[in-house]
């Protein structure tokens, strides 16, 4: 296996609504940004994949239009994923290993705020006997919560103490869109937004982008003084049918953390894409982690939660704290899919 390091990592400030750009003007300044800052220019990559999902945007394929973003001019090697970003960055990291390129560009952008997401994410489901029944995101949430919390894994209690916690992290976030924790005995006074999921338990509309640059062995080295190392990567998948899964369980995730040796060692923390706060509770028993480990120093997706780019913005932020000396290893996870159908491990590594 080669050696692979993320090396450079940039974002939008993430916003309810951003009514000045368009996905080219979401791209271009994350993709400069994050080829400045290692002094690569487009000419230098090998490979270039993107993520995101024509069905925000509601016209098809909208990443053609983003790749004016990337300046592929001269032509370039590139591909596409029809999902968050990591997923593209496991495909570049893949990529990498054939040995025939030594750097890659990944990016992803999301305009949440276009339509009414709840319903647009309808469009993940299984279209012959779960999609006709309209059962919008926020709803299949709050049904994995039920679950959770009849197992008595959980209370609302701890579920709004996840949130205040990952909101009280993101003050120091310039790029988080919520800040600041809250009173938990007020918020639970609050009405539900759909039974158990009050306002707080779910992720905000954003819209954002983000880019992140891979570059194998010496090339890593040369380009950045310290990079974070990938020593291990994996992504699982669970059964498309809702009904064929335990909700309040996260498989998946742990054979993904398993096959990325995430579960042996210390981490100094993790950047977890839970968008819903009950969600982290399940992230955190599937990942077997101590409860002395730091989750979510970003404010995570409860923060702000771009859908296709949050995902990317996990390995990011987890790679650029690294970097800037706040630990030697973590653990940065991704996911898709209602219900945290998809999930993707990816452990970092500082020398």
């Amino acid at each position: 296996m080669r050696d692979v390091a993320v090396i450079s990592f940039a974002q939008l400030p993430n916003v309810r609504r951003d009514t000045e750009r368009e996905e080219t003007e979401l791209v271009q300044p994350v993709v400069t940004e994050a080829l400045g800052a290692v002094g690569l220019t487009i000419a230098d990559i090998g490979f270039t994949v993107s993520g995101s999902a024509d069905f925000l945007l509601g016209r098809p394929f909208s990443f053609v239009s983003a790749l004016d973003g990337v300046g592929p001019w001269p032509p370039i090697s590139e591909s596409h994923v029809e999902m968050d970003g990591a997923f593209a960055l496991y495909e570049a990291w893949v990529h990498l290993q054939r040995g025939d390129v030594d750097t890659a560009l990944i990016y992803a952008y999301g305009k949440s705020s276009l339509g009414s997401l709840r319903d647009v994410l309808v469009q993940q489901l299984d279209p012959y006997y779960v999609a006709p029944l309209g059962p919008d995101s926020v709803s299949l949430a709050a049904l994995q919560a039920r679950c959770l919390l009849d197992r008595g894994r959980c209370t609302e209690r701890d579920m709004a103490e996840v949130a205040a916690q990952n909101r009280a992290n993101a003050v120091n976030n310039p790029f988080a869109q919520l800040k600041g924790g809250f009173d938990v005995n007020a918020a639970l006074s609050e009405p539900y937004l759909v039974a158990p999921l009050r306002k707080h338990d779910c992720p905000p509309i954003s819209d954002g982008a983000s880019a992140v640059v891979l570059a194998a062995g010496d090339r890593a080295k040369k380009q950045c003084q310290r990079p974070a190392w990938i020593r291990g990567i994996d992504h699982r998948t669970e059964p498309h049918s809702l009904g064929a899964r335990d909700l309040a369980e996260s498989p998946s995730t742990e054979l993904a953390a398993r096959k990325a040796g995430a579960l042996g060692g210390s981490l100094d923390f993790v950047e977890l894409h839970a968008p819903f706060s009950h969600q982290e509770l399940i992230l955190r028993r599937a990942l077997g982690l101590a409860p002395e480990v730091r989750v979510n120093p970003s404010g995570g997706a409860l923060a702000a939660n771009p859908v296709m780019v949050c995902g990317l913005s996990r390995i990011g932020e987890a790679a650029s704290r690294l970097s800037r000396g706040e630990g030697r290893r973590a653990l940065a996870h991704a996911t898709s899919g209602p219900c945290l159908q998809q999930n993707l491990v990816c452990v970092l590594e500082v020398d």
